[in-house]
């Protein structure tokens, strides 16, 4: 029992917090990101597969943004009461868009006259939710949230700035990277080539909007660029841009190569490279510039109460989610022309 109460909680939440978000990011990414592909598909044809390749799994992918907004109320509700009224706007908007997105996916496959309009819906949800996400995450990083009182006294448009528009596009053009990865693994053919092509394109819209926010942060938040450029963290930390460089190599190198899997596989490195240094870049704060992990951490008894159900949550989700992509694992066919 002393070993429990003397056990720091506080890291161990922020490290599956981190776990969590990187899952969500990686799972969902791509998911939006083929939603993101949507309209440079060149055929109804296309569509259809690219949508295919998702229903097996496309549902279980946002169980992980649930539990991320569970383990940062539980574990961090002192950060979490000036997020959530920092991000309102954001948040709500990003919440109708994923709504959007899922009803016009079950409703796009009845077809009819309107299958169009679900089409357009599936593409525009899918980039407002990952723009909301990019915007929120440029905002936290870059800090600058008025709170007094441990309360947020901003505005309700105070995330919105020069900086944080820019992350959204990038998120938006990084999901689109992880898309198309995703089908060019998952599909043959006239979609894989076109998947090939866009992938391309969205891999040098990524490794720019990279470079972009790793230079802002740097000369614009002078404790990002203590924490990157002194010693001995420039040596610590450098694993991190090299990995994320040689992920991206990697994608460029292997995008019309035989192995179709190797893309995806470097496009999901490039993203956990890049999330682990602004990780780095941020830690200890739970809200940058206002307060630590451990002074936005809950009560001794609540973390003992989150920990054992996380410990009885997560491994079933992971069993369920590893379950579903090996059971639809392989190619989907392509789809056939009508002639």
């Amino acid at each position: 029992m002393n070993s429990l109460s003397n056990f720091d909680f506080s890291v161990a939440f922020a490290v599956a917090e981190a776990f969590i978000i990187a899952l969500y990011v990686v799972l969902d990414g791509f998911d939006l990101g083929v939603g993101i592909l949507f309209p440079f598909a060149p055929r109804p044809a296309e569509r259809d597969l690219m949508i295919e390749t998702l229903a097996p799994v496309w549902d279980g992918n946002e169980t992980w943004l649930v539990l991320g907004g569970m383990v940062l109320l539980g574990a961090f509700p002192g950060a979490f009461a000036i997020l959530l009224p920092a991000y309102y706007v954001p948040l709500a908007l990003m919440l109708f868009a994923l709504v959007l997105r899922g009803i016009s996916f079950e409703f796009r496959a009845q077809g009819g006259p309107l299958q169009v309009v679900w089409t357009v819906a599936f593409a525009g949800g899918s980039a407002l939710a990952a723009f909301c996400q990019g915007a929120i995450l440029g905002s936290f990083v870059g800090g600058g949230l008025q709170v007094v009182g441990g309360r947020f006294a901003g505005g309700p448009f105070d995330w919105l700035s020069l900086f944080s528009i820019i992350t959204g596009l990038g998120v938006i053009a990084g999901y689109g990277l992880l898309g198309a990865c995703w089908l060019i693994w998952k599909t043959e053919d006239d979609t894989q080539i076109f998947a090939r092509e866009l992938a391309f394109t969205t891999l040098l819209c990524t490794g720019a909007a990279i470079v972009v926010v790793s230079l802002w942060t740097a000369f614009s938040v002078p404790q990002i660029a203590e924490r990157w450029f002194t010693l001995p963290n420039l040596f610590l930390l450098a694993p991190l841009p090299l990995i994320a460089l040689a992920a991206w190599i990697g994608v460029l190198r292997s995008l019309w190569g035989p192995r179709d899997w190797v893309p995806f596989l470097c496009a999901i490195l490039l993203f956990l490279a890049s999330l682990g240094g602004l990780g780095a870049s941020i830690w200890p704060q739970a809200v940058p510039g206002v307060m630590t992990i451990w002074e936005a951490s809950s009560a001794h008894r609540t973390q003992v109460v989150l920990s054992g159900a996380l410990l009885g949550i997560v491994p079933v989700i992971l069993a369920y989610t590893a379950f579903s992509y090996w059971t639809f694992r392989g190619k989907m066919p392509a789809p056939e022309v009508n002639t």
